[in-house]
């Protein structure tokens, strides 16, 4: 079969009555009485900014707070106090500021604490004795 180099024929005009005519106006939608639906928008939306900003902040807070242990005993408590500081300040942040720091804070906060924590296992796997008492 050989192919087609010309171009196509243009399509052919529909027939008699397949359009309706120009002068008509379109129906109108079903149950137009009733109320247009609510459109709902979160009026203080959550952006990266912000949460870069608690981020950055938390991570300042839990190197300083780490800092000044110098046993992983005194680390591991130096974190566990920063985090319940920083949980506090999360929660006043989301109830009555910026939930988008609050979100940086808490997951900062979250990590720094993980991290303190596989430490501490990872001391108490290897010697059988719980570094934090």
């Amino acid at each position: 079969m050989a192919d087609r180099q010309g171009s196509w024929p243009a399509a052919l005009p529909p027939p008699p009555g397949y359009l309706p005519p120009r002068n008509v106006p379109p129906p109108s939608p079903p149950f137009t009485a009733m109320p247009q639906r609510p459109t709902y928008r979160e009026p203080h939306p959550v952006t990266a900014g912000p949460v870069l900003i608690g981020l950055s902040a938390t991570t300042a807070w839990f190197v300083l707070f780490g800092s000044l242990g110098s046993s992983l005993t005194s680390y591991a408590w130096w974190t566990i106090g920063a985090a319940l500081a920083a949980w506090a300040v999360a929660v006043l942040l989301a109830l009555f500021g910026d939930r988008g720091v609050a979100v940086g804070v808490a997951v900062a906060s979250g990590l720094a604490l993980s991290i303190a924590l596989l430490f501490v296992t990872l001391r108490w796997v290897a010697t059988y004795d719980f570094p934090l008492w």
